[in-house]
């Protein structure tokens, strides 16, 4: 199995509609996916209702176009070829796709599949794309190794340990920042003493 079987649903689900049942609420946008259920999208009430326990992952927007967060994606798939991209200081993929006119010359990296001009140099520019490569070539997989997840593993704990740092240091940073800043040491002071102006009659 080089494709686990809730990636083709996952692709071919549309989000970011209004929930039937939670339209009134603030975020009823259908931008959840189960992993172990493998049906429609839903919003964050649906999830913790009807997916307490579940794989959930949650699909975001870029430019009209679907994409997920790395840190979540890569978890319970490999996602090695991809391009990847930083977009609001998260890193992300996008799930399909994305039409493109025809490269220009000097273009170094393509997507193997649609031709899309890559920054990096990866073989796919989404996982829509890097299925139809396996469905093809057979030469690539979506499934983790043991050895892999290893390694994904001890990547985890350096980016949850960092991330966790870079919030302490963001939260001491909101703490201080009403406070001005102590006046430089080397400030020149003023002469003597101040003196008031009279008061004018």
């Amino acid at each position: 199995m080089l494709v686990p079987p809730w990636l083709e649903p996952l692709l071919t689900t549309s989000f970011f509609s209004i929930c039937r049942i939670h339209g009134d609420a603030a975020r009823s946008e259908c931008n959840m996916f189960c992993l172990d259920c493998n049906e429609d999208a839903f919003c964050f009430y649906c999830r913790s209702s009807r997916h307490k326990d579940h794989q959930v992952i949650q699909i975001r927007r870029s430019s009209y176009h679907d994409v997920v967060r790395v840190a979540e994606i890569q978890k319970v798939l490999d996602i090695s070829g991809v391009q990847t991209y930083v977009i609001n200081s998260a890193r992300v993929l996008f799930l399909n796709e994305r039409p493109q006119p025809k490269s220009g010359k000097g273009v170094s990296h393509i997507c193997e599949i649609c031709g899309r001009s890559l920054l990096d140099p990866f073989r796919f520019c989404s996982l829509g794309c890097k299925l139809v490569g396996i469905k093809r070539n057979g030469d690539t997989s979506f499934i983790l190794e043991a050895k892999n997840e290893e390694l994904i593993m001890e990547r985890r704990r350096l980016v949850s340990s960092r991330e966790e740092e870079e919030l302490r240091e963001g939260a001491q940073q909101d703490i201080y920042s009403s406070t001005p800043p102590p006046p430089p040491s080397n400030a020149r002071r003023r002469k003597g003493i101040p003196h008031r102006a009279p008061f004018g009659s």
